[in-house]
């Protein structure tokens, strides 16, 4: 079994959350769980005895039924609802990149995220000019059939959600999909509530942290064909979401700004490495229209199954040492490993895997691993 090509059944979808919502699970560790094992519900069982082997000494914390069960009772009463990974509602250009979360809580009008998405980004400190062309943008794609995606923040973001929420947007959230951050745009987020829709991957009631938006970024540039940046300082969240778009095969759009403002140099140095400059809406829908025409690429295929009972431990426990010795801080391709360690792709991936859980891995974004813990 891989993903589903329906609806999940209530049980698999409570097994599906409490397979995210354990310790060390992360979008493409359940994608792996779920091709080895089959199902959430036994990838659950195995995730002790995996764990142990990649060297971790207490016990796994395995997300209780409870907890789960509290969890959707929750977004029922926030008329939210969970939608799985492979599921004719989850939508289809997030669900091509390999780290999408398996579950999406979703608020308002759903049907909105099948419709193709333009996503906008910039400072949450602004200028007038920046938030002016924010709106407009929002609003032209709107006209031309575009949902705008973003992400609630100050500034750009919320320009941008106001320029669009006539015709349709999309509000990523950091936090829960309960959470109003910034605590401002309290009315905007009940508006959107009622005309667009609210994502969001974590809990509800969680309170977005700093480690949480770079996440959500990639949410953001998932959901769409394109990603347009309009004032961004360097190292900005912004310029995340462009690499995420970068690494998801999206199109990069920037609007130019004056060289002596510091939010101008994060898109004048993307439309030097090669953005499309955007300087009115024509020079987006030129590009976009010829987009909607072209599917978007299937996601990498998924390493093979490590056939039952092959190979043998003691042959799994030498590869087990050859790249944990080979793995560093410094992130590193999984087909980097396979090519340094001289192992086969089902072996490497099933002690990546390992390793993981264990919490002596981390995944980064690229297909990138790293070690945790001391070389």
């Amino acid at each position: 079994m891989s993903l589903p090509s329906g609806e999940l059944s209530s049980d698999e979808r409570l097994d599906w959350l409490r397979l995210i919502r354990s310790e060390n699970v992360g979008p493409v560790t359940f994608r792996r769980l779920i091709e080895r094992f089959g199902s959430a519900r036994a990838a659950l069982a195995a995730l002790p005895d995996l764990a142990k082997r990649g060297g971790r000494a207490g016990s796994i914390r395995i997300a209780p039924i409870g907890q789960a069960q509290t969890e959707l009772a929750e977004l029922e009463q926030l008329d939210a609802r969970l939608v799985a990974l492979g599921e004719p509602a989850y939508p289809k250009p997030l669900a091509a990149c390999e780290d999408a979360p398996p579950l999406l809580a979703v608020k308002g009008t759903a049907h909105l995220l099948a419709r193709p998405t333009v996503a906008i980004v910039g400072s949450r400190h602004a200028s007038i000019n920046g938030k002016r062309m924010a709106r407009k943008l929002a609003e032209g794609l709107g006209k031309a059939g575009y949902v705008v995606a973003s992400g609630l923040a100050r500034g750009i973001d919320g320009a941008a959600h106001e320029g669009s929420l006539a015709a349709g947007t999309v509000a990523v959230l950091a936090g829960g999909i309960d959470h109003i951050y910034p605590p401002e745009h309290a009315d905007l987020f009940q508006r959107i509530a009622q005309a667009g829709v609210l994502v969001s991957e974590m809990p509800p009631g969680t309170e977005p942290q700093a480690s949480h938006f770079p996440r959500r970024n990639r949410i953001i540039s998932g959901l769409a064909l394109g990603v347009v940046v309009i004032e961004a300082a360097a190292r900005s969240g912004s310029l995340i979401t462009a690499r995420y778009a970068l690494d998801q095969g999206r199109e990069i759009f920037a609007v130019p700004g004056w060289p002596e403002d510091p939010r101008a140099k994060g898109p004048n140095d993307l439309i030097r490495q090669g953005a499309h400059l955007v300087g009115s809406i024509d020079d987006i829908l030129d590009i976009l229209n010829d987009l909607v025409r072209r599917p978007l690429a299937e996601p990498s295929s998924p390493p093979p199954a490590l056939p039952g009972g092959s190979p043998s431990e003691t042959e799994m426990e030498r590869a087990r040492g050859i790249i944990w010795e080979n793995l560093a801080s410094a992130p590193v391709t999984v087909d980097e490993i396979i090519r340094e360690c001289q192992l086969s792709a089902p072996v490497v991936a099933t002690v990546l895997l390992e390793l993981e859980l264990a919490g002596r891995l981390e995944r980064l974004p690229g297909g990138k691993v790293s070690r945790l813990g001391p070389a």
